[in-house]
């Protein structure tokens, strides 16, 4: 398959939102490219084309759900003027809980899950850039100080786990308030942690 231009076309690039909000109401596990298509006013031979092949178009997905949490996360950065850890996962659960957010971070899920058990093919990685792009985040909210520390790095990685613990029980059960309040203290304990260590 021919590698995906670096300046897509007007048309490709309309063509992969209108298949990016099929992929938010439909998932990707059964992905098929004739019912695609025609939902989004295409032909499978214009998108074989564009994508090569559905693992192209699936890998093409894929990065555009990224890019929507990239720019969650780069709303975050500020290595500058750190928010800290605690600050900066609990903005993150709050965009993670809001319930407009649902459709993609079940797509989320099934990519990630997918490129565990899957890991070659068009799920190949995106679980580890997942946890490699957060992690990096979550670092740049950390002061310095604490960022270059082997405690700081276990503590961005509990923090990400919880996150991303909790997201799964959300998205499983739809009991915002519970696992929100699960959140919220397993924070503040990283809270009183740090101000117990400082």
């Amino acid at each position: 398959m021919p590698p995906r231009a670096t300046n897509p076309s007007a048309r490709e690039t309309q063509l992969l939102e209108a298949a990016y909000v099929y992929a938010l109401d439909h998932g990707l596990t059964d992905l098929s490219l004739r019912p695609l298509a025609e939902a989004i006013g295409s032909s499978t031979r214009v998108l074989m084309f564009l994508f090569g092949n559905k693992d192209g178009l699936v890998r093409a997905l894929l990065d555009r759900a990224r890019v929507d949490e990239l720019t969650l996360l780069a709303n975050l950065r500020r290595p500058e003027h750190p928010v800290g850890l605690v600050a900066a996962a609990d903005a993150v659960w709050a965009w993670l809980a809001a319930s407009e957010h649902r459709p993609l971070l079940r797509l989320w899920a099934e990519a990630y899950a997918r490129s565990l058990v899957e890991p070659e093919g068009p799920w190949a990685g995106f679980a580890r850039r997942t946890v490699d792009d957060w992690l990096a985040v979550l670092a740049d909210c950390q002061p310095q100080a604490e960022r270059d520390t082997e405690e700081g790095a276990a503590d961005r990685t509990l923090a990400l786990a919880v996150l991303r613990g909790a997201l799964l029980d959300l998205l499983a059960t739809e009991d915002g308030i519970r696992v929100t309040a699960a959140v919220h203290r397993q924070l503040a304990l990283l809270r009183a942690a740090d101000r117990g260590g400082a």
